[in-house]
């Protein structure tokens, strides 16, 4: 569904949720550029001409509704056997969300929503819309705090395509009105108790009526008063707790008369005038006591957030005024009735000559053989409908009503239901969705397991790139796992601490664990040793893409500090000697060999550094170049005769 465009318009972008009515899914209407929601129905209508019809009637009733606090319908249409609605985006969450992750408000907190939410009820009915199914899981709350009521006026239209070919609706049993709960006709009236439930649970946080099944709630809501939320919460005034009292009476003509006094009613209902207020009692009523229709329980599936089946909505009729009477003669006439019409239904069969037997067993039988069985009991076979069964094998009758075993008189009409074997569905492609909300989705449909197999790929984590049926087979559900395989995306290495390696360490090691390592440059250190990495541009413990590259930096160890230049400037005196004869003739001055050696980086005492001869005082340049923590040095001789020597350290001046 995701990515599919409905109606031409609206391009499906994400599934929000669902349940086994609907789906619900965020789209984008490509017309006017805005996003919507959509509402696909979990129906097939191909046989079902009336029930379309019906569907599009309610459905399109409500796009009529304008109100601040109620979900917008734009739109009602089908797309091959698609049927949707499509309504305003809300942006939010529900209030029931809400009231999980907020626990019980305040009546400060809780009345500004509670004013909401009866200002669009208000408006519905004054539109002549009752929406029969209120609900927190119905009421929407933006990020702003603004509530506003989803599926108004659809609730019958919704319903109706349950598999029941009936005028009964389905309401949540948890706020269902004492006449929906008995099968009764669902009116303004009950819209006003279903809030007045939700209101509970706003201010407690819990609601008032629990239950192992659908159908020990309901008696509940027949019987027994609304627990008193003082009880939870002694701070809550008197005159807040009269409003919820008001609202779930259990005879709908002790409730509010409309949304619109119940809208006044909380408008005052912290104000100083009210603060003394008595309890809220109902009035006594000598008619009170009467019998109710019997309801079967019938067994829990999972959460007690079930439905039951109620008639359709009327209005309802004023209660004419009763005299008063005395209660006893009645209850006394009632009880003889139901002794004399016990009697009858015991006993009228054989004053009539109508013999009971036993239904017989014709399970597992084809219908066929099934009609014969019965008819030769003197049964009549009034129809056959035809189910899905998980065990019984196609054309085998499944079930009788009345059922096997039970006394019937001979002529009974029996209804016989056969199998058309497991209810087999093609499994769609999801490859590409998102697996999460597949999961999702597919939750509601009662597959026997959902499970992932996460893989590395190339793919964003958590899109589906395989599943297990194949798209297109055609399974039942029920005996079903489903096993997608899901991209954990791309594979993740933890990043080493390279720190200290050298060259070649470093490079195997990217080797062995899958990276490539790029010596990004080189710089001097006074703590790493040269050839060493110095540091990495990723930080150790954080993570790279397998296949990635880790960028290093090697150190060229210790900066050297700059070459000193020492010139020195000697006078080298020539040793005067006796140049005068006897004869008193002057001679040439002797040469004197003068050789210098130095000591600094580029030479060597051992080395001559120069050689020359003099005749006279002589001046010599000699220049030395020290590193750091270098000593320096020269010698001159004359004559094989040292003359001079001096030291130096490198930092020293001339």
């Amino acid at each position: 569904m995701i990515g599919k465009r409905i109606g031409g318009r609206y391009e499906v972008l994400s599934y929000i949720g669902g349940g086994g009515m609907s789906r619900v899914y965020l789209a984008h209407d490509v017309i006017l550029g805005r996003d919507v929601a959509i509402k696909v129905l979990n129906y097939d209508f191909s046989n079902e001409e009336e029930l379309k019809r019906r569907f599009m009637r309610e459905a399109l009733s409500a796009t009529s509704l304008t109100h601040p606090n109620i979900v917008d319908i734009f739109d009602v249409g089908e797309d091959g056997d698609i049927h949707y609605l499509v309504m305003e985006y809300i942006d939010g969450q529900t209030l029931k969300e809400f009231i999980v992750s907020q626990g019980p408000l305040s009546p400060e907190e809780a009345l500004p929503i509670m004013k909401q939410l009866v200002s669009a009820i208000s408006n519905a009915h004054y539109n002549g819309i009752v929406h029969r199914d209120i609900k927190p899981q119905n009421i929407l709350m933006d990020n702003e705090g603004n509530v506003k009521i989803t599926d108004f006026g659809i609730a019958m239209a919704l319903n109706a395509t349950a598999h029941t070919k009936t005028n009964s609706v389905l309401g949540t049993v948890h706020y269902l009105s004492p006449e929906q709960a008995r099968g009764g006709m669902a009116t303004k009236k009950s819209d006003i108790y279903s809030v007045g439930i939700v209101f509970y649970e706003l201010l407690t946080g819990k609601l008032p009526f629990s239950g192992e099944s659908a159908v020990s709630i309901a008696l509940k809501h027949l019987q027994e008063e609304t627990p008193s939320v003082r009880a939870l919460f002694p701070s809550i005034p008197q005159s807040v707790e009269n409003v919820i009292l008001k609202a779930t009476a259990k005879e709908s003509a002790v409730r509010y008369s409309s949304a619109d006094e119940m809208q006044e009613d909380l408008a005052t209902v912290l104000s100083q005038e009210r603060a003394n207020e008595e309890k809220f009692t109902i009035p006594f009523d000598d008619e009170a006591t009467r019998a109710i229709p019997a309801i079967v329980e019938a067994p829990a599936f999972g959460s007690v957030e079930q439905t039951i089946k109620h008639e359709p909505v009327q209005e309802e009729k004023k209660a004419e005024p009763k005299k008063k009477r005395k209660k006893w003669p009645f209850i006394v006439g009632g009880l003889t009735a139901l002794v004399i019409i016990g009697l009858l239904i015991y006993f009228l069969p054989s004053l009539l000559g109508l013999k009971k037997i036993e239904v017989p067993d014709v399970v597992e039988m084809t219908e066929t053989e099934a009609i014969k069985a019965l008819e030769e009991d003197g049964f009549i076979v009034q129809e056959s409908i035809e189910e899905h069964s998980d065990d019984i094998e196609a054309g085998k009758v499944i079930k009788t009503y009345p059922e096997a075993g039970k006394e019937r008189p001979i002529g009974t009409e029996i209804t016989l239901y056969v199998s058309i074997g497991k209810d087999l569905v093609a499994i769609e492609n999801y490859i590409g969705d998102d697996f999460k909300q597949v999961a999702s989705l597919l939750a509601n449909y009662g597959y026997r397991s959902i499970e992932p197999n996460d893989v590395y790929s190339d793919e964003p984590e958590g899109t589906i790139i395989g599943q297990d049926p194949e798209p297109g087979t055609e399974i039942n559900p029920n005996e079903t796992d489903l096993v997608f395989t899901v991209s954990k995306g791309k594979e993740m290495l933890a990043v080493p601490d390279l720190s200290g390696l050298s060259e070649t360490e470093v490079k195997e090691q990217g080797r062995s664990l899958g990276f490539e390592v790029s010596i990004d440059s080189r710089e001097n250190s006074d703590t790493v040793a040269e050839g060493h990495v110095l540091s990495q541009n990723r930080a150790a413990g954080t993570h790279i893409e397998k296949g990635g590259v880790i960028s290093v930096v090697i150190s060229k160890g210790t900066e050297p500090k700059p070459v000193q230049h020492i010139t020195h400037r000697v006078t080298i005196e020539y040793l005067e000697d006796e140049t005068t004869d006897d004869d008193g003739e002057q001679h040439e001055k002797t040469p004197q060999i003068i050789r210098i050696y130095v000591q600094d980086r580029n030479h060597s005492m051992a080395d001559l550094y120069d050689e020359f001869s003099i005749t006279e005082n002589d001046e010599v340049t000699i220049k030395m170049e020290l590193e750091e923590d270098q000593r320096g040095a020269y010698r001159i001789t004359r004559d094989d005769t040292l003359i001079e020597e001096k030291k130096f350290d490198y930092g020293d001046a001339d």
